[in-house]
């Protein structure tokens, strides 16, 4: 049965520069692409077809033309081709060039950029809040994830940490910090800390994976409940490198505190690009209206 985590918003905390509270307070490479970013494919590349009337009409045709371009031949963040080369090649007028794409930045497929041209949208990863690790949500969409470990120790939690897990302030716990890549490009960073009472020698497994089934299989601790405070800040210099934006672009902010049965095995905070990720939850009514 899928549980839903609960959301709130709070005051933010002092952070350190991993986006975790402070303790004194208490990639693979990317994915070659089939054209550089700033080269369109030429006409001679595009699919060979002839626009006639029927029962689409002409913008819709070449609509659908688009999208299997965006889909078999361009990455996201690649150059769509210019409006003359689509009117010759297709033998159609600009307004309904104009037309075809604006219906599909409309629909989020495109994206246009002043001065420079119209790209293959990011496609953002959606979140329906529900407990799935990153890799099972990357999996849901048709996404490869992958990640790269930044960091990875056996140290002294923050108090505020050694408390959510019950143990002596001191205590050594698992902390691991993973770059999150889904097809090669950033998503998130996770700055993950691991109750060592459940899991004490967390990192002698395949952490690039899934650290949710390594505790389900390897400790028998899956996750089961989960509360999330999402909150929104600011990328400093050295976020914005890994996740590729530019400093001070706004990032979601996750704080995930989780449980297994009523035990308290995990406390991460994920910081993900606004333009790949969204978060989406269901809104009922309360009896108190």
């Amino acid at each position: 049965m899928t549980r839903w985590s609960k959301v709130k918003t709070m005051p933010n905390k002092p952070l350190n520069q991993d986006g975790a509270p402070t303790a004194s307070q208490g990639v693979s490479p990317d994915t070659p692409l089939a054209f550089p970013n700033s080269t369109a494919p030429t006409a001679e590349e595009l699919p060979d077809r002839v626009l006639v009337e029927g029962v689409k009409p002409k913008h819709q045709q070449l609509r659908e033309i688009l999208e299997e371009i965006c889909t078999n031949q361009l990455q996201p963040g690649d150059m769509l081709p210019g409006e003359r080369i689509l009117e010759e090649k297709y033998g159609v007028s600009r307004i309904t060039v104009r037309r075809a794409i604006g219906d599909l930045v409309a629909s989020g497929r495109l994206k246009r950029a002043r001065g420079k041209g119209t790209f293959v949208a990011h496609s953002p990863l959606i979140s329906r809040l529900h407990l799935a690790s990153f890799s099972a949500e990357m999996a849901a969409q048709n996404l490869s994830a992958t990640s790269r470990i930044l960091s990875s120790s056996r140290s002294a939690a923050p108090e505020e940490i050694a408390d959510f897990f019950g143990t002596d302030r001191g205590t050594q716990h698992i902390t691991l910090r993973r770059l999150r890549l889904g097809n090669g490009r950033p998503y998130a960073i996770d700055h993950g800390w691991y109750n060592s009472t459940y899991a004490p020698d967390l990192l002698e497994n395949d952490v690039y994976n899934s650290v949710y089934s390594i505790l389900d299989r390897v400790y028998g601790v899956p996750v089961t409940q989960a509360e999330q405070t999402v909150t929104a800040v600011a990328a400093d210099e050295d976020t914005a490198r890994l996740l590729d934006v530019t400093p001070g672009a706004p990032l979601l902010r996750i704080l995930r505190q989780s449980l297994s049965g009523g035990k308290p095995v995990e406390w991460c905070v994920s910081l993900y690009r606004t333009d790949r990720y969204s978060l989406k939850t269901l809104v009922t009514r309360s009896e108190d209206l």
